[in-house]
């Protein structure tokens, strides 16, 4: 073996690794800049099927992979943020979304004409702006510009480095005896596409090495073909791998995305099979990288059209392939609250950062609305002597604890994946959130506590001490309500709703300590009610003061 040879090794492995890196890091840019929309994209998924196809191609084009966006799904599925019938569609709509990377590869052949028009011809500058608002810019969102622009860079420059390597090579017989192999043998072509992308974890990265050696004219069209129908199988395996160790509907949403593929690999590879048949010549005829981004763009489009009205159809199939057990509804309510937030924090969403973002903050409202049921239930504990549910407060304090750790170890993972400035800022106030609510779920099993005992002492309050806590119980319960609501909406009406309730509650405690010393000077309540009275009253207001600071926390997000 020649140096030359070895030095075209060495060129081929560098521009490989500089196409996938660059792949990564656009791919990273491009997920920190919509960051902000994955909220509204998941609002979005709702039971509009065609609306889900168009989610999964927007989505898949920003991450620059099926694989991962199915990955996505299952974890969405697993965490029963989306249903099978929605996951269909978005499963759809990743096969169309792929299909951007091919193109972006194909745009050196379409600038042929104009060599000013070929992307290597300006990929250094693309890099070198890119590094310059990596390293100088202030604004994060420049940098994140900066980020997707030397990906980009290294992409092109990568392709450049893989074709420079292999041109001299391109008469060699071996590929050509290759290609006609691959090519006169559906299966075995479509076998070393579905185990390339299984490997690279990636179907776009695959096609694009694919049509690097297409630029250099030496891969014919059956083979082309049939490797981009395995490549399409391949791209189900990572989310197959990931739905082990998930639930079964997760495993559901990945025989879905497997099933789909292989339908349209069989129908399309049949008929190919028998139009090259027909038309040897064309089989055998070169392809080059726009034929195949065409192709891969049309095979999907097809597919989904085709495809689409018979999601429910698939949804079956996956139901026979992995058949379901009846969920176990004999659990306790607070261990069914535990276990759905332990699906929905599913480390299949690290995929994109952004959802792993909002999947937190949404499990931090829920874990808002079972605290604050929990300080209602113990106001009317309090207030209507309904001691009956104080066992069942103890229990949903024990689940606030129980949730606040789980929180805390996803936040902590969270936080150590690609962020932007903003989101880790999120996830920050998340972290003080989960600890304000937790504070507060305390408060609310001490009410419950004093409930107790003014029931077992035979104490009492009198009518106006009922209706004076009454009072301050009601503006708690409403500040708390609009901080949760604040968080779930990010909303700057309840943000100034809970600042108004807590300067009310603050105003009502410093009064109602006034006047009830003032009872308990004249003799209208006994001193051991008073008490309690005072510890109530205290309870009340550091509620209100943790409402105030999680407001606070979405207030300084905006």
């Amino acid at each position: 073996m020649a140096i030359s040879d070895v030095s075209n090794i060495f060129g081929f492995l560098g521009g490989l690794g500089m196409f996938l890196y660059g792949m990564n890091i656009m791919a990273d840019g491009m997920q920190k800049t919509a960051g902000g929309k994955m909220r509204s994209f998941l609002g979005m998924l709702t039971n509009n099927r065609l609306l889900a196809v168009a989610l999964g191609a927007l989505i898949t084009a920003i991450i620059q992979s099926s694989g991962a966006t199915t990955v996505m799904v299952v974890g969405f599925v697993s965490a029963g943020v989306l249903n099978l019938s929605q996951a269909v569609g978005v499963i759809m709509g990743a096969n169309i979304g792929t299909t951007i990377t091919a193109w972006i590869v194909s745009m050196s052949q379409l600038g042929d004409a104009f060599e000013v028009m070929k992307p290597g011809f300006y990929a250094p500058a693309i890099i070198g702006v890119g590094a310059l608002l990596m390293m100088f810019s202030k604004s994060q969102k420049k940098k994140t510009v900066g980020e997707i622009f030397v990906g980009l860079g290294l992409l092109f420059i990568g392709l450049d480095f893989m074709s420079g390597s292999i041109s001299p090579y391109t008469d060699a017989p071996i590929f050509a005896q290759a290609f006609a192999l691959l090519g006169g043998n559906p299966f075995l072509g479509m076998l070393i596409g579905a185990l390339v992308t299984a490997l690279l974890q990636s179907s776009s990265a695959s096609v694009g090495i694919l049509q690097t050696l297409a630029m250099n004219g030496i891969v014919t069209t059956n083979a082309a073909i049939y490797i981009t129908l395995g490549q399409n199988i391949g791209s189900c395996v990572t989310a197959i791998l990931s739905s082990m160790g998930g639930s079964r509907t997760a495993k559901r949403a990945a025989v879905m995305h497997l099933t789909f593929n292989i339908i349209g690999a069989v129908l399309v590879g049949t008929l190919g099979f028998f139009l090259f048949a027909l038309r040897p010549d064309f089989a055998a005829s070169n392809i080059n990288a726009v034929q195949i981004s065409i192709f891969h763009t049309i095979f999907n489009l097809t597919m989904t059209t085709l495809l689409f009205p018979f999601a429910n159809v698939l949804v079956k199939i996956s139901g026979w392939v992995v058949r379901e057990k009846p969920e176990d509804e004999s659990a306790p309510e607070d261990d069914q609250e535990m276990a759905a937030t332990m699906k929905h924090l599913d480390e299949r969403i690290f995929e994109s950062p952004a959802f792993a973002v909002e999947t937190a903050a949404l499990e931090v409202v829920h874990m808002g609305q079972i605290t604050l049921e929990n300080v209602r239930l113990a106001l009317s504990s309090l207030l209507d002597g309904n001691i009956d549910q104080v066992e069942n407060i103890y229990k949903t304090e024990q689940t606030i604890n129980n949730m606040e750790k789980t929180l805390t170890e996803y936040l902590i993972k969270v936080d150590n994946l690609s962020l932007t400035e903003q989101q880790k800022k999120v996830v920050n106030h998340l972290f003080y959130s989960i600890n304000d609510l937790e504070r507060i779920g305390d408060h609310a099993e001490n009410l419950a506590e004093q409930a107790e005992y003014m029931v077992k002492r035979g104490l009492d309050f009198s009518g106006t001490g009922q209706a004076d806590l009454r009072a301050i119980g009601n503006s708690v319960l409403k500040a708390l309500e609009y901080a949760v609501d604040a968080r779930a909406n990010r909303s700057m009406e309840s943000i100034r709703k809970v600042s108004q309730y807590e300067d009310d509650v603050d105003n009502q405690e410093e009064e109602l300590r006034e006047k009830h010393i003032e009872r308990l000077s004249s003799g209208q309540c006994k001193a051991n009610a008073g008490v309690v009275f005072l510890d109530i009253i205290s309870n009340l207001e550091r509620v209100s003061d943790h409402a105030y600071n999680l407001a606070g926390y979405v207030k300084n997000e905006l």
